[in-house]
């Protein structure tokens, strides 16, 4: 059985705000990709397309934050464990990196080609 405190709604989104301050602060990439976010926010807003396409634009940016988070976290975590080279730790951060790779080429993919299909394809 674990030892873990009741569920607290105000708690646990204290805790939640605090990580988001703490990676705003501490990661460079998170910042990158956050101001990235920000910037596209307003294209897809006052572009005319679908509000399917929009929400596809808007999922796939956040999945890039998400996955920095998740890196972030992965990151951390090791650290903790060593700051000397070991291959599993090295080998976590890596599968750390590729969550970000993956998620970036697949937010590229995405608003290349609905991009493409309404603006260049008419």
């Amino acid at each position: 059985m674990r030892n873990q405190p009741k569920y607290n709604f105000i708690k646990n989104t204290i805790y939640a705000l605090k990580g988001l301050k703490d990676i705003t602060t501490h990661e460079s990439s998170f910042k990158i990709e956050l101001v990235i976010c920000i910037l596209l926010l307003p294209f897809m807003y006052f572009v005319d397309i679908a509000l399917l396409e929009k929400l596809l634009l808007f999922i796939t940016m956040i999945g890039v934050l998400i996955a920095e988070t998740i890196n972030s976290a992965i990151e951390r975590v090791v650290d903790l464990v060593t700051l000397e080279h070991h291959d599993m730790a090295g080998r976590a951060k890596d599968v750390g990196s590729t969550i970000v790779f993956l998620s970036i080429g697949l937010a590229v993919t995405v608003w290349t080609i609905i991009i493409f299909q309404n603006f260049y394809n008419q």
